[in-house]
Parts: structure tokens; sequence; C-alpha cells
């Protein structure tokens, strides 16, 4: 074989060779290439896997984000801070209870909308052991606020009241609600205290009213007794001015030790009604505001995200929960129970058990507790104004009593009192009987007087132009004080008896000087009384501003010229 084809022969095992050998690994990279294509896929599932959870995990991380806040809110309204805590059970009660109690109020309530949460089941047994201390201190407290009433006479109740239970109402609203029985012993020891308070003062100061009552005796004598004996007194405005509660100041209870200090009886009436109506309506006012049902605070709403009434923030499901998606028994592992159906509402809970009353059932229970507390008192008042007007006083002391009481309604009303100014009514009607009865009695004796009749103590011969005339002066007072008293144009009980008094005046002063036989000097004995009336009517207190004071004038003033005119007929003819 040439040289040359064994080279070539060389060559071609050789490309043999390497062909095999490339072709091996040619084998080999495509087993590669499928492991690593295997590989590959099982990487890309688990790359797919790894998003899903992280999908799944952000889901889960913006849901937590979502209720962070509205139940770090609930955390901390469920939580009972170790500071309020420490200040119910170690401190004594004082101002810096009045915002803790009202926080633990908060939280109380707080656990009661929250009872289906198992950590305000746990917390509910604190909270109620921390209810009943708390309870406790406060009725010490406000027990203890009552010694200085009753130990001291001296004690201004109104500052008490207004000074220190009124800036601790807040911790008796918390009795109102948590602890009514404490809240109702709280009341009743007041009423106790207070009544006694005012009964022990109102029958001191009564009594020296009494006293000064004693030292001057007013007779309710009538228009006729003792007539120009003795010189008749004029119209005091001083004492008129008692028919007003705006006016002189009233009695104070020292003057009656003093055995020469003397009050006119209207005076001492208008006293007791006005320490009466200042002490009663301070007392209603404290009442009805202090035990008065403070209305429960509203509970926020859904659409505050902190609220804690706000079950979409705080649910994963937004909003969407259900009490069948929660199995009671798999918390703990236990068998599947059935879920436990809501049987009230989260109001019922926190209504049950203190159903607020209507407000007027609240009025009518106010009502009694002031009447329970004032009720000596109003006795006492009752009692001195019977005996002021039994034996009846003069008429014009008695209506000026009438007016002051008519007054004192009227202010009663402003400020609100409704018992105390049915009472003050009561009152006025039986003074009215008795003024009728004055007026009666003074028309009547007047009748007989002009009648000159034998009975009784009257005779002929008491009619004198002194006894005339100083029944025409006593009528002017009668008249000049009942129109000074009337506000009113027409008032019937009033002019009525006026009128028919006017009537008989008229008929004694025409039977008394018709014992003059010439007629020139009975016209200027006419004229004489009729002056001295139009003299004394035009001296009053309102003679131009009262119709009745006008119609009065224009009457006598005729009766006047007419009795002028026969004088100068009388002396024309002669």
């Amino acid at each position: 074989m040439p040289r040359g084809n064994q080279l070539r022969a060389r060559d071609f095992v050789e490309l043999h060779e390497q062909v095999h050998t490339s072709v091996s690994l040619l084998d080999s990279l495509e087993n590669f290439l499928s492991t690593f294509q295997k590989d590959l896929s099982a990487v890309s599932g688990q790359i797919s896997n790894l998003q899903d959870r992280s999908k799944d995990i952000d889901n889960r991380l913006k849901s937590r984000r979502r209720i962070e806040k509205p139940l770090a809110n609930l955390l901390v309204d469920l939580c009972i801070p170790p500071a309020l805590a420490t200040l119910i059970l170690d401190t004594r009660v004082g101002e810096d209870w009045i915002p803790a109690i009202t926080e633990f109020e908060r939280k109380l309530d707080t656990l009661k909308v929250r009872v289906r949460v198992k950590a305000a089941r746990d917390l509910s047994e604190v909270a109620e052991g921390l209810r009943i201390v708390a309870a406790t201190k406060l009725r010490t407290f406000f027990l203890s606020l009552l010694e200085p009433i009753r130990t001291s006479m001296t004690t201004n109740l109104q500052v008490i009241q207004s000074s220190v239970w009124m800036k601790y109402r807040p911790l008796y609203v918390f009795l109102q609600r948590h602890a009514p029985n404490v809240a109702h012993e709280v009341q009743r020891a007041y009423a106790a205290a207070v009544r006694t308070y005012f009964e022990t003062g109102f029958r001191r100061y009564l009594r020296g009213l009494s006293w000064i009552k004693g030292r001057t005796i007013e007779k309710a004598d009538n228009i006729v007794s003792g007539a120009g004996e003795s010189p008749d007194p004029e119209v005091d405005p001083t004492r008129l001015a008692y028919a007003r509660v705006e006016g002189p100041s009233v009695v104070m209870a020292y003057m009656a030790d003093d055995k020469n200090h003397k009050e006119p009886l209207e005076a001492l009436v208008r006293s007791a009604l006005l320490v009466l109506m200042d002490n009663a309506t301070a007392e209603y006012s404290f009442i009805t505001t202090f035990f008065a049902n403070e209305p429960r605070p509203a509970m926020p709403s859904k659409e505050s995200s902190g609220s804690i009434m706000s079950p979409p923030l705080l649910s994963p499901t937004n909003g969407d929960f259900e009490d069948t998606r929660s199995n009671p028994g798999s918390d703990f592992g236990g068998e599947s129970v059935a879920p436990r159906k809501r049987l009230t509402s989260m109001t019922s809970v926190m209504s049950a058990g203190t159903q607020e009353p209507s407000a007027k059932e609240e009025l009518a229970a106010l009502n009694a507790l002031w009447k329970q507390v004032m009720d000596p008192v109003l006795d006492y008042c009752q009692t001195f104004i019977q005996n002021a007007i039994e034996p009846p006083p003069p008429v014009v002391s008695l209506l000026t009593m009438i007016r002051l009481t008519e007054d004192v309604v009227t202010e009663v009303q402003r400020r609100g009192c409704g018992p105390l100014e049915t009472w003050i009514f009561a009152i006025r009607l039986k003074m009215w009987p008795a003024f009728q009865m004055l007026m009666a009695d003074n028309i009547d004796s007047l009748k007989k007087f002009a009648e000159g009749a034998t009975s009784g103590y009257f005779r002929k011969s008491t009619t004198t132009d002194a006894a005339v005339s100083s029944i025409c002066q006593r009528y002017v007072k009668v008249f000049n004080s009942f129109v000074a008293l009337t506000d009113q144009a027409e008032e019937t009980m009033i002019f009525s008896n006026l009128m028919r008094l006017r009537q008989e005046l008229s008929k004694l002063i025409v039977t008394h000087t018709d014992k003059q036989t010439d007629p020139a000097v009975k016209a200027r004995a006419l004229s004489k009384f009729y002056e001295q009336l139009l003299q004394g009517l035009s001296n009053g207190p309102r003679p131009t501003s009262h119709p009745k004071a006008q119609s009065e004038l224009a009457y006598w003033r005729q009766r006047d010229e007419e009795a002028r005119r026969r004088v100068a007929s009388t002396q024309g003819r002669r």
C-alpha cells in the first residue's frame, strides 16, 4: 500500500474517533439539557408557589394593618389602666376621682357592649370588684358631706350645694347608673338631713316672728267702730310696699331678741313668705338638678374608624362576619358545637336592669322628694299665716298680704317651682273669704250706723259731724289703699265691695245732714263732707292713673257740685 494511502487511512481513523467522541459528547449534552429542562420546570413551579405565597402573605398583612388601629382602640377601651385601679383602690374620694370615675364608667359600658369578646368576659370580674369598691367609697363620701348640715345650723346649705355637691355630681351619676341602691340610700340620707335642717331653722325663725307679732296687736275694727273718738291715721305707703317681692328687707331672726322691736303684721308675713320662697325654690332647683337622671352618653357611630362598635374594621372578612363561621369548639380542639345565637342586641345589654323612667315620672319623683324635705317647713308657715289671718287683721293689711301672695306666685312661676306655687295659691284662696267677710262687716256696720239702729253698738245719737267726718276719712284711706294695691282696671272682688261701701257712705251723709232743718245749712254740710272726700281722694297714691280713682272722683265731684248749687240757689232766694 502506498505510503500516502496509509497516512490518509490514519487520518480517517482519527477523524472517525473524533466524530464518535463528538457524538458521545452530544449525547451527554443532550442528557444534561434534558435534565436541566426538568430542573428548570421544577424551579419555575417553586417560583410560582412562592409568588402565590407572597400574594397571600401580602393580603394577610393588609388585613392585619386594616384592623390594627381598631384593634388597638379596642384593647385600650377594654383594658383598665393600673393607675385607674390604684386610684379607686388606694385613694380617698376627691377631685381627681371625677375624671377617673368618668373613664371607669366608660370602661364598664364598653365591657357590657363587648360581652361576646373573651377578653371582656375575663375583665368583667375585675371591673365588678372595682365597681363595688368605688360605690362603697362614694357612699361614705356623700354621707360625710352631710355632717356639717347635721351638726350646725349656721352652715350655709346653698353654698355647700353649689360649691361641693354640684362639683361632685358626676360621682353621684355614676352611682345612679351602676349602684342604684347606694344612690337611693344617699338620696334618703340627704332628704332626712336637710329636712331636719330646714325644720329646725324655720321653727326658730317663725317663733321669733311670732314674738314680734305679739308686741303689736291690730284689731280688724269696722269702719264705724270708735268713729270720731281719736284721730284717724293716713295711708302709710311704707306698709303698702309690703305687697311686693321687691321692697323693704325682710325681718332678721336676731331682731326678735330686741323686746322693743316692732313690725306690722304684713311685714312679718312678707318676711316668712320671702324666706320660704328663697329657700324652697333654691332647694327645688338643687333637687331637680342634682338628683335628676342623667341620660347616658351616645355610643360612637359605626362610621368612626376607632369605634368600638365598628365590626367592618375589626373583621378580616370586611364585616361579613357570621356566627356560623365561628366554631366555638375549634378554638380548644373540642367537638364542634352549634354556634351560640345572640338573644339580645348590644343596646338591650346596655339597658338591661337600668330602664330609665319617663320625664313625667321622674318629675313626679323629684317633686315628692322636695315635698319630703319641705313638708315640715310648709306646715310651720301655714300655721303662722293662719294665725295671722285668724282673727282677721285690718282689711288693708289683709289685702296687702293677698297682693303679696300674688306677687310671690308670679316670682315662683318664674323660678319654676310648681309644688310651692300650688301651696301659695292655696294660702291665697284662704285669704279671700276672710277679706270678703271683713268687707261685708264694714258694709253692714255702716248701713246700721246710717239707719241709726238701736240694736248693737250704735244709736241715733252717735251720728255726729265728727263721727261722719271720721268715717269719710276711713273710707278715703280704704279706697286709696285698695287702688294702690290693684293694678287691674276691673277686679270684681275689690271694686264691687267698694261700690257697696260708697253707697252706704252716701246714704249716711245724706241721712246725717237731713237733721238740719235749714236747707242752706244742710247743703253746706253736704258740700263739706264731699269736699273732704274729694280732697282725700285727690291726695291718694294714684288719683289719675287708675280708672276707678277717676270715676270715684267724678262721682263725689258731681255730688259736691249739686250741693253747691243748692247753697247758691238758697242764698239767691234770700
